[in-house]
């Protein structure tokens, strides 16, 4: 088996564990790792080289992009506070708590290595967590700040990362150097998402094709990713930003064509990339036992402490902020979980995946003098078993949790939020109609048929046009002028339903998977 049958072989069961997975109730990232881990024990397996500097930025901009694309601004600045606290507060005490236990396991290790090891765990990866949440039906205040979570504290992880790997690999370490780092990062990142996404709606605006305007998202964050990483700045948030900007411009400029497509080509891409993702960390097994080697028996104590001490670290801190939030904060009560069972829920989802590993690869074989890099075979094997811990233990039993605690989503208020707006919409459209029908002189029986067949209105077969009659061909003639006028008329009270929904999108507490599934059902039922 060469390298590209293998790869072919991934995708294909990519596709396949996404609908048995909708079948059993296993996520598909579990059952692709599990995969991956089959294939890197089969000898006739061959290992899938592909470099360690390339595995982020071909893996991390498509999976962040098209899941920030499914959410907004507005869903960020409603949860910020948890959101802070986990995605950059709970990254750095989860990585010094690492990277402490570490040192203290191996006291000849610098503890800017324990801090590498820490940096590259200590961050849960959304594609997982989500996959998971969405398939469980848990309510919206835990998935929108899990999702939050998963999205940005990447940013906080890659910048210890590359910081703690530079001390070590030079011998020299400044904590201001550190937070000047982090704030460049995140300032340049920042402004080249923004940058990216304007360019990107404009040129959007531009296209004449939806083949085109569908290229050009695909194209987007890797650039936006490329440019930041390149002027020393965050790549990751650079494609956060931009993702968020152009789900909020283009629903209001482009039309449903492009929305129809782009989102069935988006879910092509993500079931595909994530596949092969997880895939790739079970795929490494083989790499980490072999750099191991014989001793990997002796690491299993010292891995068995940073998994206690990772998912511990979790647990108390999300239970002493869930109680110092509620107590002091206002805004945070009203999207905090309800319950200690929904924090423990929250808990048990926070699971590593793919950055982890490909952080773990990517450190260099060796420092400044040119020595090796310090435990490096240690921190492989010692995140790799974090992974697959969360993976393979914490991912499968998350289901008989969310049981067992009765956690569950408010489908009631989910239908609630969509036959209000739909009744909004509706109402638009009705009162669009009215307008048109006083302006053009509607004939009553059209005006009637479209009120009545406001969502089913179908296009009558143009057979007609074939008619040798004369007075046939004009009785034809003058019904598809009948039919294009009713198109006309449904385009525009569409587009006046439209307008509501999209004026909804902003509204506090109106979640945009709601109106995005509205506007989907208005591209769908247009004349």
């Amino acid at each position: 088996m060469n390298q590209l049958v293998l790869v072919l072989a991934i995708l294909l069961a990519a596709v396949i564990a996404e609908s048995v997975s909708d079948r059993i109730g296993v996520a598909s990232s579990i059952l692709m790792t599990v995969f991956g881990c089959v294939l890197a024990l089969i000898p006739a397996v061959p290992e899938l080289r592909i470099a360690p500097d390339v595995i982020l930025p071909l893996v991390l901009p498509p999976l962040l992009y098209a899941a920030a694309r499914r959410t907004s601004w507005r869903q960020f600045a409603e949860n910020w506070q948890v959101i802070t606290l986990r995605a950059f507060a709970l990254v750095v005490v989860t990585a010094v708590a690492v990277a402490t236990v570490f040192h203290a396991w191996n006291p000849a290790t610098p503890i800017a290595v324990g801090m590498v090891l820490g940096a590259l765990i200590a961050p849960p990866d959304p594609v997982a967590a989500m996959a998971m949440a969405g398939k469980l039906g848990l309510p919206r205040r835990l998935i929108v700040p899990l999702g939050g979570e998963g999205l940005f504290n990447d940013v906080t992880a890659v910048v210890i990362y590359s910081v703690s790997v530079q001390a070590v690999v030079t011998g020299l370490f400044s904590p201001w150097d550190a937070v000047r780092d982090f704030v460049i990062a995140a300032l340049v990142g920042g402004l080249v998402g923004l940058g990216f996404g304007w360019a990107g709606a404009k040129l959007t605006d531009l296209l004449s094709t939806v083949t085109c305007e569908v290229s050009l998202s695909l194209l987007l964050p890797f650039m936006a990713y490329a440019t930041a990483e390149h002027l020393d700045g965050s790549g990751v948030l650079a494609v956060l930003v931009c993702a968020l900007y152009l789900s909020d411009a283009l629903t209001k400029t482009v039309d449903r064509s492009y929305r129809l497509v782009a989102d069935h080509v988006w879910d092509v891409i993500e079931m595909l990339i994530t596949g092969f993702a997880f895939a790739l960390i079970g795929l490494e097994l083989q790499v980490v036992l072999e750099t191991a080697g014989q001793g990997w028996r002796q690491l299993l104590g010292v891995t068995t402490a940073v998994i206690v001490v990772v998912v511990g670290v979790r647990l108390v801190w999300l239970l002493v902020t869930w109680r110092l939030l509620l107590r002091f904060s206002r805004t945070y009560a009203e999207t905090a979980p309800l319950s200690w069972q929904e924090v423990i829920v929250t808990w048990w989802a926070g699971m590593r995946g793919v950055a982890t590993v490909a952080l773990a690869l990517a450190i260099p074989l060796t420092i400044e003098s040119g020595a090796d890099f310090p435990a490096r075979s240690q921190i492989l094997f010692i995140a790799f078993a974090l992974v697959l811990f969360t993976l393979l233990v914490q991912g499968p039993t998350l289901p008989w949790l969310v049981r067992i605690t009765g956690v569950h989503a408010d489908t009631e208020q989910e239908h609630a939020y969509e036959r209000d707006l739909w009744t909004r919409v509706v109402r638009a459209e009705l009162d669009t109609l009215d307008e048109i029908a006083a302006r053009e002189d509607l004939p009553d029986d059209l005006y009637r048929n479209i009120k009545n067949n406001l969502r089913r209105f179908a296009a009558q077969p143009a057979t007609e046009a074939a008619a040798p009659d004369p007075e046939a061909r004009k009785a034809a003639e003058r019904v598809r002028q009948r039919r294009d006028t009713a198109r006309a008329v449904r385009a525009e009270m569409t587009e006046a339903g439209r307008t509501v929904a999209l004026a909804a999108r902003r509204e506090p507490g109106m979640p945009p998977e709601v109106v995005d599934s509205v506007i989907r059902r208005l591209d769908l039922g247009q004349g």
